[in-house]
């Protein structure tokens, strides 16, 4: 047991319509990083939620004819019952809006950079992209709808005022962004000048959503400064203390579009404020449907409710971790999801039917020769998936698993135990193998790793047991 604590969140998704299989991507991969960090001992804190103070979901409240607290409430809870369907092990979850840690914490944060002489108000003019929540130069890369023209009046951040520090944080290594290509567009961001910062819009153009600057009605928090606060405001009491001042890991794991947000300004907020900044910042990139991001605005959004209705959430799971690569999108596609499916059932399935219908209530024996180099790969294993994962790379450590497994059914075929004279050694082998994955496989598809554990225990000898569920032709299409 080791006497680390890890806090790793996800980015918080507005809530302007249903989840798709983007955000499960995320949820996914922040729950392998906890429950992999769970699995050697370390303190786990895993935290998700929903923006729901954005004007985009106001928008969309009255695009549908809805009440916002209505419409936000109903979208939000989609957002919770991801958990289930994708076999998630967050500790908390917090919604914006009516969270009673959230609006408290937010005001804190915002009196300490106003304490700092950080906060300032004047007149702005500026292109304002609806769909980033954001004031860009020129058309928005994300949307493709072109920003609006903006005159108002504003509360402005000292951004500018943090520029040496934050390029000294970046090139040392103190806030750490993987990949290696995302952190040096952060460099080169920092490099480049940064402007002051824009952290408040009139209450008149939120129509009233939102938390109102404290001392100023007239205007509400600007929505990323409110949202970003929710990595500490989820914290209220004593877990901030313990979770955000004296954790040994603070991870934000987000998507490639809000990297300056996570990377420049949330980290020069907190210096504001003289809070501890994160640690590190894993960035990952989109899934596209035909090349194109998955977008709820755009129409090319996929349900995540329909591909595990469809394909099971192993299998969801396991293409996740197995074809996203850690740099590059990566495009939906249910036959590569399919195989996926089946590769499990037939390659790690079939395999551990195998062993017990082998084993039967046989005791073990030494190793054979003929097993060094799938115990080798099975004593390696864990080191190799640690690697991986703390460079962010889901894909190599689920690789690595698997060739644990390949290699487990190639010694099959090659020793063929059930003709041996003595099999107890090779039984041994093959039974440490299918231990070991399970163990290790328990990050990346939680129930089915307690399902083959709970086979081997019980060394259910029928042939044939349905550990995995195969795509059949009629789920491929």
């Amino acid at each position: 047991m080791t006497d680390r604590r890890f806090y790793v969140t996800t980015a918080i998704p507005y809530v302007n319509g249903d989840p798709h299989l983007g955000h499960a991507l995320e949820l996914v991969q922040a729950d392998v990083l906890a429950r992999h960090r769970r699995l050697r001992g370390d303190e786990v804190r895993f935290l998700s939620g929903t923006d729901d103070n954005a004007l985009k979901n106001v928008d969309a409240a009255l695009a549908a004819g809805r009440p916002v607290a209505e419409f936000v409430a109903e979208k939000a809870e989609r957002f919770v019952e991801l958990a289930r369907l994708l076999q998630l092990s967050n500790d908390d979850f917090i919604r914006t809006s009516t969270d009673p840690r959230h609006r408290p914490g937010v005001e804190r944060l915002w009196l300490a950079c106003a304490a700092r002489g950080d906060l300032y108000e004047r007149d702005y003019e500026g292109l304002y992209c609806r769909g980033c929540e954001a004031f860009v130069d020129g058309s928005c890369p994300e949307h493709a709808e072109p920003p609006e023209r903006v005159v108002e009046r504003n509360w402005f951040f000292r951004l500018s005022r943090y520029r040496d520090e934050l390029l000294g944080l970046l090139e040392s290594g103190s806030l750490g962004v993987e990949p290696e290509h995302r952190r040096n567009e952060v460099l080169a961001f920092v490099r480049g000048g940064l402007a002051d910062l824009s952290v408040s819009r009139p209450q008149q153009r939120a129509r009233g959503w939102g938390i109102p600057v404290p001392g100023d009605p007239t205007q509400v928090v600007y929505v990323w400064f409110d949202a970003l606060a929710n990595y500490v405001t989820a914290l209220g009491g004593p877990a901030y203390e313990t979770w955000w001042c004296r954790s040994d890991e603070r991870l934000h794991l987000i998507g490639k579009g809000i990297v300056r947000f996570h990377a420049v300004y949330w980290p020069a907020i907190l210096l504001s404020a003289g809070r501890p900044l994160p640690t590190a910042i894993f960035v990952h990139d989109y899934l596209t449907a035909e090349g194109y991001k998955l977008s709820k605005s755009a129409g090319t959004a996929i349900d995540p409710v329909e591909v595990v209705a469809r394909y099971g959430a192993d299998a969801l799971r396991w293409w996740f971790v197995r074809d996203v690569p850690r740099t590059g999108d990566a495009d939906v596609r249910p036959d590569a999801i399919a195989a996926r499916a089946n590769e499990l059932a037939n390659g790690l399935g079939n395999l551990v039917n195998r062993t017990i219908a082998l084993a039967g209530d046989s005791p073990a024996g030494p190793s054979p020769p003929e097993g060094a180099r799938l115990e080798a790969l099975c004593r390696d294993l864990p080191g190799t998936i640690d690697r991986a994962l703390a460079a962010f790379d889901l894909r190599a450590a689920a690789g690595a698993l698997w060739n644990v497994v390949a290699e487990a059914n190639r010694f099959v075929s090659a020793t063929k135990p059930w003709e041996a004279a003595d099999r107890s050694g090779l039984i041994a082998v093959l039974l440490h193998a299918c231990e070991t994955v399970a163990r290790e496989l328990s990050p990346f598809l939680p129930h089915a790793a307690s399902r083959i554990e709970q086979a081997l225990v019980e060394r259910d000898t029928r042939r044939g047991r349905a550990l995995f569920a195969k795509a059949d032709a009629a789920t491929t299409g």
